[in-house]
């Protein structure tokens, strides 16, 4: 199936600090393209990969798994690891679950965590109706473009796919189950109304990871597609801030 235009990985080569940016289910590169432009623009070395199922039409992703997501995601790592000192995972929601379980499976090897309005878990009352639904009805109306900013469009699917969100609750319950193995310095945003992923989200990953540094910035003007919204240079410059610290204390420590 083509490739939406909107959807084509981001990658530039820069220094020896190593960063993925990971979006969201249903979603492309395209809702944290300007993301990986800004860190790319201010010297790292960063890729935002597609993820496998995504950017072509909503079906595709009825076949793939979060096994099928994770593993674009640790080969992208697994290419950063091999050409720089430290290396980053940043996500936009379901990619920061996808960041939280590289955490998890690879330790020291990941230098640190940029997460934003990360997911664990669903309270929408049908979620456990999925395993039955998944093979009754391909798919529900899709969850997009809740941006509060004014002629932002995140390129996601009109579609939410059952069998692949079925797989997404899979993903949660690994991530919840090795949450405690995350022990890397993490920095965490959040947005007070977002219509997608409920606040006790992030309530229960900053409760239960292992992370010796740990800081939660709020966003008080963004929905859920922060990384398009009023608040994306808040993200932008913090995360920055964050990865350049954290990377300069790792290299001093080794």
């Amino acid at each position: 199936m083509p490739l939406q235009p909107y959807a084509k990985p981001h990658s530039h080569d820069g220094n020896q600090t190593g960063v993925i940016v990971c979006h969201g289910f249903t979603g492309s590169p395209k809702s944290v393209r300007p993301w990986a432009e800004y860190l790319s623009s201010h010297g790292l070395t960063v890729r935002a990969p597609r993820l496998p199922g995504h950017g072509t039409r909503w079906q595709d992703m009825n076949v793939t798994t979060w096994e099928d997501w994770y593993a674009e995601v640790e080969r992208t790592f697994r290419e950063l690891r091999d050409r720089c000192e430290t290396v980053f995972a940043c996500g936009l929601s379901m990619g920061g679950t996808l960041s939280l379980r590289l955490a998890e499976e690879n330790g020291d090897e990941l230098t640190g965590l940029v997460l934003v309005n990360p997911a664990v878990h669903s309270e929408r009352p049908d979620r456990f109706l999925l395993p039955i639904l998944k093979h009754v009805i391909p798919a529900f109306p899709g969850i997009c473009n809740d941006i509060k900013k004014p002629g932002q469009d995140e390129g996601a699917y009109p579609k939410l796919p059952l069998r692949a969100a079925a797989s997404l609750m899979d993903l949660w319950g690994k991530v919840r189950g090795d949450i405690t193995k995350v022990n890397q310095p993490t920095l965490l945003f959040r947005s007070v109304d977002d219509h997608v992923v409920e606040p006790s989200n992030a309530a229960w990953i900053l409760a239960n990871i292992s992370s010796p540094e740990v800081q939660e910035v709020v966003l008080t003007d963004s929905y859920h597609v922060a990384t398009l919204d009023n608040d994306a240079e808040t993200i932008f410059t913090g995360s920055l801030e964050f990865i350049n610290r954290v990377s300069g204390q790792s290299a001093t420590e080794g």
